[in-house]
């Protein structure tokens, strides 16, 4: 049982053309995710599946629909007594918990703004989270450092943030989920109550981790959910009580492109490994021994899983896996093509969007391409001068955005009326993103607009050239970036991480230098070469260019 025929005008299609114009959503007056998906789940199919959770000490849950409606009810009761109501704002900070489920549903409930977010955060990321979005309430795991930066951060702000909650222990000043949760006289209220939420209230916030600047806070509203049946039914094609996992810690966006919305939606239960350290043997073991069906993964990861043995592990039921976060390498797509016989399936998209861009499953992968439009986006790519560009040609991915809102668009950045309209104008949403399209409507992502190299006149992406390091064997993981020049202007610089069994030298530095030379325009080739135990990223696992950038070269 899924509920796509209650939510879509039509389901099944022929062809990315039929897809492309057909698909429509069916737009309830008032839509609550909560309400009407899990809780029907629990009354129509109370023993469908919903969560699958494990850890590395070897605990195991499952929970059904009839369980996540009453966790999430109680969790709701719990929260109201605590004086959290509509169109208040509450931080998650919960790793891999199942208990982020809970919190989520019951915000919903509620009609509370659920910020979720990563657990890497220190005092002064907290304090600025708490100042720009007035935080009310925070519910975190229990980590004493990760309490203790919440405390000063609460010591800090004065009172906007008036209570804080720990899941899985107790903590003077902090109130106990556990306890709490056991003790609540459980919500009762629907989605047609007088305090329930309209569909253009604020549902989620993200911060997003940006590669350059502060975190800027996206706004999606009540009916976000419904547009991730692109994301989850039509790119990452889970099945009807099937198992998806997306690799993502839940205090970033790409959680609720993998973990909940549209997987829900569309029948499939979600796979949670509450993963301490990242390890491909353990993650791989995990996939086996769950029987994952439809798996979702940053290139990172990918990138690790080609350098296993994968014949060790039963993958007879995995049966489709896509990536995103930032173009995939060629080399890595062949490799995992050979080593497991699956199709990646990439596709692109933004904290601010859903799903925009993908390699459908009516369409033939290019590696590296991020795929075609997604129905509802009208896309163009545009010049220095807002002008489209022609075939083949470099420009800023912009969305067109005058006669429709495509599905899953955010709602602006909160409290923040400048920078959307920075970005928001004339008709448009310009996505900071540079791509080219080629003769078949096949999008290539070229990078940031402020990540393109400019070297004595010509221009270079960056992924152009960290595709052709990462055919190197030497190369686990690679960033190109432009390093000032006198002469140049720019020069290449790579950043390079060294796989097992190679070691960092002079020796290397000139082997890869020369491989670059011999597989692409040799104007391309890096001229300076730093070897480094690990790339920035930000947490969603996307390479800081602008972190690098700003170290000083030898």
């Amino acid at each position: 049982m899924n509920l796509l025929d209650r939510f879509l005008v039509k389901t099944a299609f022929t062809s990315y053309e039929d897809f492309r114009d057909h698909f429509a959503l069916r737009v309830p007056e008032r839509f609550n995710f909560a309400f009407d998906v899990v809780d029907v789940y629990a009354r129509e199919a109370p023993e469908k599946r919903a969560l699958v959770w494990c850890n590395d000490a070897g605990e195991d849950r499952t929970f059904t629909f009839a369980d996540m409606k009453a966790a999430s009810d109680r969790a709701a009761g719990f929260f109201k007594a605590l004086g959290i109501g509509k169109g208040d704002r509450v931080m998650l900070v919960l790793k891999g918990r199942y208990e982020f489920w809970f919190c989520m549903l019951a915000l919903h409930k509620l009609g509370a703004a659920a910020i979720p977010a990563t657990h890497m955060m220190k005092t002064h990321d907290i304090v600025y989270r708490i100042e720009r979005a007035t935080i009310r309430m925070v519910v975190a795991a229990n980590d004493a450092e990760l309490a203790g930066y919440i405390d000063a951060a609460q010591a800090e702000t004065g009172s906007i943030l008036t209570t804080k909650v720990l899941v899985g222990g107790a903590r003077p000043g902090w109130h106990d989920f556990d306890r709490g949760l056991a003790e609540a006289t459980p919500f009762a209220g629907d989605r047609d109550s007088a305090e329930a939420p309209a569909n253009d209230d604020t549902m989620l916030l993200y911060f997003t981790s940006g590669t350059t600047g502060m975190p800027k806070m996206v706004r999606h509203d009540f009916l976000y959910p419904l547009a991730h049946i692109l994301t989850a039914g039509y790119w990452q094609c889970v099945q009807d009580d099937g198992l998806h996992y997306t690799v993502a810690d839940t205090g970033w966006a790409k959680a609720v492109w993998g973990k909940i919305y549209g997987q829900w939606l569309s029948g499939s239960a979600v796979f949670v490994y509450d993963q301490e350290r990242f390890s491909a043997p353990a993650l791989m073991a995990k996939v086996a021994q769950y029987k994952v069906t439809t798996f979702c993964a940053p290139p990172t990861i990918y990138r690790f899983l080609i350098k296993e043995d994968l014949s060790h592990y039963d993958l007879s039921e995995l049966k489709y896996c896509v990536v995103a976060g930032e173009p995939l390498n060629p080399e890595v797509y062949h490799r995992f093509l050979e080593k497991t016989g699956i199709r990646l399936m990439e596709a692109y998209g933004q904290t601010e969007l859903v799903v925009t861009t993908a390699t459908w499953p009516w369409m033939d992968p290019k590696p590296g391409s991020m795929g075609r439009p997604s129905p509802g986006y009208d896309i163009e790519l545009h010049d220095l001068d807002d002008k489209p560009v022609e075939v083949g040609e470099e420009g800023e991915l912009v969305i067109k955005t005058a006669a429709a809102l495509p599905p899953g668009i955010f709602g602006g950045y909160y409290k923040d009326p400048d920078m959307t309209s920075g970005v928001w104008h004339d008709g448009f949403y310009h996505t900071g993103d540079v791509a080219w399209q080629d003769p078949d409507g096949y999008l290539w992502y070229v990078g940031r607009a402020d990540d393109v190299i400019k070297s004595s006149g010509y221009r270079i992406g960056p992924f152009e050239v960290e595709s052709v390091l990462m055919q190197h064997p030497a190369v686990l993981e690679c960033a190109i970036t432009g390093a000032p020049d006198p002469t140049r202007g720019q020069v290449v610089k790579a950043t390079v991480v060294v796989a097992k069994g190679f070691n960092a030298s002079d020796d290397l530095k000139s082997e890869l230098q020369q491989f670059v030379k011999n597989a692409t325009a040799p104007y391309k080739y890096p001229r300076i070469i730093e070897f480094v135990d690990a790339l920035p990223k930000t947490i969603s696992g996307k390479i800081r260019r602008v972190e690098i950038r700003g170290k000083k070269h030898a």
